[in-house]
């Protein structure tokens, strides 16, 4: 079948929805997607995020769609053409379910552990606005420990449901999901019972905001001052392939390899995800690569940055010294500075 986004065609398999076909294609054509998972089955259609304007049914029935359409859950039709980035609709639609997104959404990125690598960051820089228009009481809930290794802040949680599919087909008893209905759905086990399975520590992988932390990489860095490498160990749970996060010699913590829309490409257990911090229990491959704008790919491996040069009077810059000098070496007389004696 042939479809076409945004002028450019592209052949799909019978069964392909657009948002897979954009992704085929690649680039900005690309609908940005919160809670739609390759890996996942039965995800998307929840965050309203990749709505796109189909203007043109098919081949055999040319008609356009009169709404806008989610294109992870909306299946290819030979002839189909779609406008995603080029149609003014789907801009105003992205810009709509944003600021939907973000009504009950509490400006935790100066403390939040998921900021530089989070798919809300990046979705409000492109679609956001800098003012809101909400002017009720945000619906609040108490930060909750729910397993040994995670901590849930509902407060960021957008329902995306993601961690709900991934321990529903990773694991064979899930104890936790959608609480309550509407505005009151929230994100919570069974009876306050902990997670505790060895492969719910991918829960912090695909949540795609700052809702499920990493208790053992709590608090410690930012993403962008660590630096990502591809590691992998020998592992009768999961398949050892990760990306260890080091500052130094020092692991601070290991995450599943994730691919350029941020989905990881093959689950890990929670042995090599909280237990093996140590630099000698991993094969260290090389450094691993993101997109070029990303805040984490800042500063690092091969990026030549220009040398700043400050170009002001050489007094100031003398006086900066001696300044520098008085607070760390207290021996040093004012006096016996150049500027003190003009």
């Amino acid at each position: 079948m042939k479809v076409t986004i945004d002028g450019q065609s592209i052949e799909v398999e019978p069964g392909t929805t657009i948002l897979q076909a954009a992704r085929m294609i690649g680039g900005e054509v690309v609908p940005p997607a919160m809670c739609y998972y390759s890996k996942l089955k039965g995800s998307g259609g929840k965050c309203r995020c990749c709505l796109v304007d189909v203007t043109k049914g098919s081949e055999a029935d040319p008609r356009p769609m009169p709404k806008l359409v989610a294109s992870c859950v909306t299946g290819c039709q030979d002839g189909m053409e779609v406008a995603s980035k080029a149609s003014p609709r789907v801009e105003e639609a992205r810009k709509s379910v944003t600021e939907f997104l973000l009504i009950n959404h509490p400006l935790d990125c100066p403390v939040c552990d998921q900021a530089g690598e989070c798919d809300l960051q990046n979705l409000s820089f492109e679609h956001g606005k800098s003012e809101t228009r909400f002017i009720e009481t945000k619906r609040t809930f108490e930060p909750e420990d729910i397993g040994p290794n995670i901590q849930l802040h509902m407060n960021r949680c957008i329902l995306c449901q993601r961690c709900v599919q991934v321990a529903d087909q990773l694991t064979d008893k899930r104890v936790h999901g959608v609480m309550d209905r509407g505005d009151h759905a929230n994100i919570s086990t069974c009876i306050s019972k902990a997670i505790d399975n060895e492969m719910s520590g991918n829960m912090i992988d695909v949540c795609p905001v700052g809702a499920l932390t990493d208790k053992t990489f709590r608090f410690k860095s930012r993403v962008w001052f660590s630096k990502p490498y591809n590691a992998h160990r020998d592992c009768d749970k999961c398949c050892g392939k990760t990306t260890v996060w080091m500052f130094g010699n020092e692991i601070q913590r290991v995450t599943g390899r994730k691919d350029e829309y941020h989905e990881v490409e093959e689950f890990i257990c929670n042995t090599c995800r909280f237990d093996k911090k140590d630099v000698n229990d991993w094969t260290i491959e090389g450094p691993r690569t993101f997109e070029k704008t990303s805040v984490i790919n800042r500063n690092k491996y091969a990026l030549n940055a220009p040398k700043v040069e400050i170009k002001t009077e050489d007094h100031i810059l003398e006086g900066r010294e001696q300044d520098r000098k008085k607070i760390s070496m207290i021996d040093v007389p004012l006096e016996n500075t150049e500027n003190s004696k003009q």
